[in-house]
């Protein structure tokens, strides 16, 4: 089974995000990157089934950041059989070219199947998945916990609402967005990937300039603190009476 993985680097949450004097963007010079955790799981979902089936892992990845090359190496360190980095101007793409882009490179590839995360932060909605798919004209299914392989077709499940999980026979070649894979991504030493940065290449893929398909952003801004929390205590019945009396000044009650 010949595998795709699509991955993506993406802003670390965890530094605090400052805005630009335009307003209009996030001040990138001290803003950290990492490989999306969900692209992460799809990596280690593809892995297991080359374990078990056979076949090869391909990673592929718009160079966004310079992290990127050290995401790819992680990939190969990791296991997958080779990298397909692209390169192009990706300031301010949206999810229409970048599918376009991927759609591009993947033509060129073979596949059976590929996987992806079924969300970045940078794109909640998870619309990159669905829009890929209806490019190459395959079957898209989302937030996939499992993959068993059948003779020709797949078996996935899928996470519903409420903790619940549904069966989708889906045929083959498809693309999966992964929620989480069967068993937490694998460990990587920093020794194993510095020994595959020194001997391992990744693959190139020049694009086309294209002067469409970008976002017009025109405001930045950070939500605005709507209220606090009021804590009630004391006894019962006091805290009854100041329940029953925000209700009613809220209108709430009367």
């Amino acid at each position: 089974m010949k595998i795709i993985v699509i991955s993506t680097v993406v802003p670390d949450l965890v530094e605090e995000l400052e805005i630009l004097p335009d307003g209009k963007s996030l001040d990138k010079t001290y803003l950290r990157y990492i490989p999306n955790e969900l692209d992460d799981h799809a990596l280690e979902e593809a892995l297991l089934l080359k374990e078990r089936h056979g076949g090869e892992v391909t990673v592929t990845a718009l160079n966004i950041r310079e992290e990127t090359d050290e995401m790819l190496f992680s990939a190969l360190a990791k296991g997958a059989d080779k990298t397909v980095k692209i390169n192009g101007d990706f300031e301010g793409i949206d999810n229409h070219k970048r599918a376009k882009i991927l759609r591009k490179v993947i033509e060129g590839l073979e596949f059976d199947l590929i996987l992806t995360g079924v969300q970045t932060v940078e794109d909640v909605d998870g619309y990159g998945g669905p829009l890929l798919s209806s490019y190459l004209s395959i079957p898209y299914v989302g937030v996939v916990s499992g993959v068993s392989v059948l003779k020709e077709t797949l078996l996935v499940k899928k996470e519903l609402p409420g903790g619940l999980l549904s069966e989708i026979e889906v045929s083959i070649p498809c693309i999966l967005g992964i929620q989480a894979a069967e068993s937490p991504p694998r460990y990587l030493t920093i020794s194993k990937l510095r020994q595959v940065m020194k001997t391992a290449k990744l693959e190139e893929f020049q694009c086309e300039k294209e002067e469409n398909g970008k976002i017009e952003i025109k405001k930045v801004f950070k939500p605005e603190i709507a209220g606090k929390a009021e804590m009630i205590g004391g006894e019962a019945k006091d805290i009854v009476d100041r329940i029953v009396k925000i209700l009613e000044e809220k209108g709430i009650i009367k």
